[in-house]
């Protein structure tokens, strides 16, 4: 190696001579190309805050979420029908500040001691500021006096428990005291599991609740939305004298997977959609849901001819 010497005066005025070592040239060296699985992805996709666009699952459409609220969470291109809670779908259907609420406090208890039931309860009263599945009450549609009940699928899929079932009877019975057409927007994955059989005994009640009315000559009409299945299904829902769904709904008592294990037999395409079950028999007519109110209020005024009792 190449060394450049210097001179270097000491204390006692020696001179020595000390070596000092000079860096080697740098060659030039030509760029490497990293390997495939060290380079970076550079994506083109875009952060998007959350709150402002919301992607519909039908026509993959960018919706922003303004125009979505305005238009009741319905896609302005394709109509795919999103979720709504059922203080939205109160709001979209009775006239203003005539909704008088019942039984608000109710709350389930864990009577069986179901493993986890109290916190899953705690959880989704936070997650909806809800109670139960289910919000009733009495109100106007137009100028109709009605007991409404609608579900809410937010809340433990609107499984049908205890409360859910005593809920619905009261206003059923409101409604027949009262002379009013009842009102039930359903929502529901069925019958609540960690109640056991108390949740299977509210299909019975509901049920008989509603024969009841029926006898007063009182109308009744299920509106069926997505998803609407299980015990809910199997009494209330579609005990209706008007049986009314929204578009795609998916209706049924138990799921295609369900049911194809145990028939063992291919099933018809769509079979449990709102526009199969239109098509054989099931319910009367599909009505989207910017359209609701004024197709209730149609209904109403026939179902109610000479019935009307005094607002």
């Amino acid at each position: 190696m190449d060394t450049t010497s210097f001179l270097k005066k000491t204390i006692g005025g020696v001179e020595q001579i000390e070596p000092a070592l000079t860096p080697p040239p740098v060659k030039p060296m030509l760029p490497v190309k990293p390997k495939l699985g060290q380079v970076a992805s550079k994506s083109r996709k875009r952060d998007i805050p959350k709150g402002l666009w919301t992607k519909c699952p039908s026509c993959a459409s960018m919706i922003y979420d303004k125009e979505l609220d305005e238009n009741l969470q319905v896609c302005p291109k394709c109509q795919h029908h999103f979720p709504i809670g059922s203080r939205e779908r109160i709001h979209s259907l009775v006239e203003t500040c005539t909704f008088e609420e019942m039984d608000p406090e109710m709350v389930s208890v864990d009577v069986l001691k179901f493993s986890g039931y109290k916190g899953k309860l705690e959880r989704d009263r936070k997650a909806t500021m809800l109670k139960d599945a289910v919000v009733t009450g009495v109100c106007k549609i137009g100028v109709h006096r009605v007991a409404l009940g609608v579900m809410d699928f937010a809340f433990m899929g609107g499984s049908m428990g205890a409360v859910v079932g005593e809920k619905l009877t009261r206003l059923i019975e409101r409604g027949t005291e009262g002379r009013w057409p009842v009102v039930i927007i359903s929502t529901s994955g069925g019958a609540r599991m960690q109640e056991g059989a108390f949740s299977l005994m509210q299909m019975a009640k509901t049920s008989a609740a509603l024969a009841r009315h029926a006898q007063q000559r009182q109308p009744y009409i299920s509106v069926l939305t997505n998803n609407s299945y299980g015990g809910v299904m199997a009494s209330y829902a579609a005990l209706g004298d008007l049986i009314v769904a929204e578009p795609s709904a998916m209706i049924g008592f138990a799921g295609p997977r369900v049911i194809k294990d145990t028939t063992h037999a291919d099933l018809p395409t769509g079979f449990q959609t709102a526009e199969f079950l239109l098509d054989h028999g099931l319910i009367d007519s599909i009505v989207p849901r910017k359209e609701m109110k004024d197709r209730l209020m149609l209904y109403l005024d026939f179902l109610t001819v000479g019935k009307r009792s005094p607002a």
